[in-house]
């Protein structure tokens, strides 16, 4: 529904950027979601990630990971060493440069579009 209302037609207004925004955090906490399942099946397929005891350290480790992939910043501290946890954070690297450079072109061409109709 986020989705919609920031890519669907219309004006560009705060609360789309907000919500353009707010669907950026929101697929960084879904891969967060997608490591935490595969930490939990394999506890070794991250490196420096503490064993999984259900603490907040793991979750807040696991969040740190995601959007430093996301954003690309990768700091090289937490790695992922399975094939499931490589895979995810290759989509979720792609997934990061794509949106952004998607989320622009949208704008710019709904505001071209906004100033065509005004004249």
């Amino acid at each position: 529904m986020v989705a919609r209302a920031v890519f669907g037609p219309g004006r560009i207004t705060y609360h789309r950027v907000v919500g353009a925004d707010l669907l950026y955090l929101i697929i960084g906490l879904t891969f967060v979601a997608l490591y935490g399942f595969v930490a939990l099946g394999t506890p070794e397929a991250f490196t420096n990630l503490p064993a999984l005891h259900g603490d907040f350290a793991v979750a807040g480790n696991l969040i740190y990971f995601s959007f430093v992939t996301l954003t690309t910043t990768g700091y090289g501290d937490i790695a992922p060493l399975h094939p499931y946890a490589r895979s995810l954070a290759n989509v979720e690297a792609i997934t990061g440069q794509i949106y952004p450079a998607t989320l622009l072109a949208r704008l710019v061409t709904l505001e071209l579009a906004h100033e065509r109709d005004s004249s």
